[in-house]
């Protein structure tokens, strides 16, 4: 039996996480000291995430050796650029506009990525996600930051 790996899909996902998982590891283990379990070092909840990421990974990479699934599609450099942008935008708009502007702009740019760009669609999850991002981050884990840049 003969495994194309090129165009597996979970193989190259499996390779992933079991990328970033030993990378977690090895930097969180030589960098922070570990502790025990009754008194973690800043090294040991990293180093432990990046073994579950690893275990998970190669679950998965087992997985689609067995499968054998076929990567559907082809690659789109639109999707690529205009996901990364607005990754980008937000991160230089956040400081300068506020958490609202910044998530607008993310939110669009990244469904101009997609082969379906729907306004209305795009505006609710953006105003819901947004009403989210102020719940969760500014109103319940109190991180300073600015819904928007007149605020006090």
């Amino acid at each position: 039996m003969k495994v194309e790996l090129r165009n597996n899909k979970d193989f190259f996902t499996g390779l992933l996480f079991i990328a970033v998982g030993l990378t977690a590891m090895v930097i969180s283990l030589s960098d922070y000291p570990l502790g025990t379990s009754l008194n973690m070092g800043p090294g040991y909840f990293p180093s432990l995430m990046g073994g579950i990421l690893t275990a998970f990974g190669l679950y998965i990479m087992a997985r689609g050796l067995i499968k054998g699934e076929k990567i559907a599609g082809a690659w789109g450099i639109r999707p690529l650029i205009l996901l990364n942008l607005g990754v980008m935008a937000f991160g230089f708009l956040i400081d300068r506009f506020g958490l609202a502007p910044s998530l607008v702009v993310l939110f669009f740019i990244s469904a101009l990525g997609g082969k379906e760009f729907k306004f209305k669609e795009v505006l609710i999850l953006t105003v819901l996600m947004t009403v989210a991002s102020w719940v969760l981050f500014i109103y319940g884990l109190g991180i300073p930051l600015r819904l928007f840049v007149w605020e006090n």
